[in-house]
């Protein structure tokens, strides 16, 4: 069970939801449109957890040997740094995870364009690409680009690409989706900034120039409280449809909104409050606010279908 319990916090399950509301969103978007498909819905959610799960590996991995994680740590313990896992068992685990992931996504291409293998080549290489190679993104203060792109627009996009079957186009429905990407990588992009505004002293003394490090905490809180309310606006359109369009979503989808920017805009003050451990369940908390979001809106564009 002990060791049950080091893998569970070496794949950082609170950071999941991060990878797992962009398909969630993305199947939403596909029922409400009636071209959803359940095999390769399937196919995308465990894509995505295992892409997640590697990035983090591969994160805590790379970390490790350039020394930026120390024991007993203010965040989340690191079983390789602690002395829990040897680096080489956790690099097998990753690379094998990789493979894994990669065969999933193969099982794709029956439902989708030969060109899709270049999609998921590209995001294999960026789940490395993070914190691996020579210009990790998350040592040059590009962390966050990445999760906006690689945990927003990419896995709503695609994901609704494969599992509704619908050409890639500049459509009405297909901006919508679009839009959802975009909110989604916002609020994605927060649960890393937390992590790095917790870390911030030590990932200086480090070298690694996280955003947090380049700007410092009160422009990263900012950007924080900022992400959220950007990511709802996006989605306006979609808000003023529960008022005026034909086929609307139900009214109480508008809980999807609302609920998130009550529980955001009391995680950032949390987050300006505290220091140091204390915040810690701030990253699960704007996971879980990113979550609730996207469990209500899909529901809605479930139920409007």
């Amino acid at each position: 069970m002990k060791k049950i319990k080091i893998w569970i916090e070496c794949a950082r399950l609170r950071t999941l939801p991060v990878s797992l509301s962009g398909v969630i969103i993305a199947l939403g978007f596909a029922a409400w449109q009636d071209k959803f498909n359940w095999i390769p819905a399937v196919l995308c959610v465990l894509f995505a957890l295992l892409a997640q799960i590697v990035s983090n590996m591969a994160n805590e991995y790379y970390d490790y040997l350039k020394g930026t994680d120390k024991p007993g740590r203010d965040g989340p313990r690191r079983g390789v740094t602690e002395g829990d896992i040897s680096p080489n068992k956790l690099r097998n685990v990753t690379f094998t995870l990789l493979v894994l992931d990669c065969l999933v996504g193969l099982g794709m291409l029956w439902y989708g364009e030969w060109w899709l293998i270049i999609v998921g080549l590209i995001i294999a290489i960026f789940a490395l690409a993070y914190s691996a190679g020579p210009y990790p993104l998350s040592y040059h203060g590009l962390g966050e680009a990445a999760v906006f792109i690689f945990f927003g627009v990419v896995p709503v996009v695609f994901t609704h690409h494969v599992v509704s079957m619908t050409p890639l186009s500049f459509s009405p429905s297909n901006m919508l989706v679009l839009l959802a990407s975009m909110a989604i990588g916002f609020m994605g992009v927060n649960v890393l900034l937390v992590n790095n505004y917790r870390d911030v002293d030590d990932d200086r003394e480090a070298g690694k120039n996280t955003s947090v490090v380049i700007f410092g905490r009160k422009p990263a809180a900012a950007a924080y409280l900022i992400n959220g309310y950007v990511a709802v606006a996006l989605l306006t359109p979609l808000w003023l449809g529960c008022l005026f369009m034909d086929e609307r979503l139900p009214l109480w989808a508008l809980a999807a909104p609302a609920l998130y920017l009550v529980l955001h805009t009391v995680t950032w003050y949390q987050l300006t409050t505290r220091q140091g451990k204390a915040l810690n369940p701030l990253l699960g908390g704007t996971a879980r606010n990113m979550l609730f979001f996207t469990i209500i809106l899909t529901a809605a564009l479930a139920c409007a279908h």
